[in-house]
């Protein structure tokens, strides 16, 4: 039985982002530019060429989901100062000691398995390890004709809006995020990034390793029991 699996975004490994997650720049392009530019742009290149700025200057700056070879969800955080979008909301500008998580997608597949709170770990662990001391978001909240699982889960639609492509503030909450910049529509939030989190990274990883030998263990021992 196959299982996802996580893992940095890498260069060589777009194809592992969804078709909406691939030429979205809702984040990654100036509104008015894309505004003037809308019918001529191939966001899909523009999407490419921001995440290879953002790679060669500072890293991997995604965590993507895949089972059978197909996309499950994907997480893209960054600097602010390389994201133009982050300077546009009325609880701007992002803490100067913050990377900003952007986006949180999920295929259908991807939010049956509850992928969300996994994605979230993920960058967590690559961001402790970085040094980096917190992770802020815009969230967003609902309109009351809106569900905060419809904002939160992502679809194949191309099409870009705050809805579409913002993280449910519900979701962020749920995860431990907290509000420090209030806001009806748009409020800002933040997860410290501290000893603790680093703790629980370590002692994840050690369980893993455990389990895997337990696992290994059982297996050579039914091998050793059929001879």
């Amino acid at each position: 039985m196959s299982t996802h699996v996580i893992t940095s975004l890498r260069l060589d490994g777009l194809d592992q982002l969804s078709a909406h997650a691939r030429r979205c720049v809702f984040w990654e392009m100036d509104p008015a530019a894309l505004h003037d530019a809308r019918g001529f742009c191939d966001q899909e290149f523009e999407k490419e060429a921001w995440l290879s700025m953002v790679m060669l200057e500072w890293g991997s700056c995604g965590q993507v989901a895949v089972k059978d070879g197909k996309p499950l969800g994907s997480a893209l955080y960054a600097p602010p100062r390389t994201i133009p979008r982050a300077q546009m909301f009325p609880t701007s500008p992002v803490s100067s000691d913050a990377v900003l998580l952007t986006s949180l997608r999920l295929e259908p597949s991807g939010v049956e398995e509850s992928l969300g709170p996994a994605l979230i770990s993920a960058v967590v662990t690559d961001l402790v390890r970085r040094g980096v001391r917190a992770l802020e978001a815009f969230g967003i909240r609902a309109h009351e004709q809106e569900s905060a699982s419809d904002i939160a889960s992502a679809t194949a639609a191309l099409e870009c809006s705050p809805e579409e492509c913002m993280i449910s503030a519900d979701f962020l909450e749920d995860y431990g995020f907290e509000v420090v910049a209030p806001h009806h529509r748009y409020p800002r939030l933040r997860l410290e990034l501290d000893r603790d989190h680093e703790w629980k990274v370590d002692v994840e990883e050690a369980l893993d390793r455990l389990l895997q030998a337990a696992a290994l263990e059982m297996i050579q021992v039914g091998e050793l029991t059929r001879v």
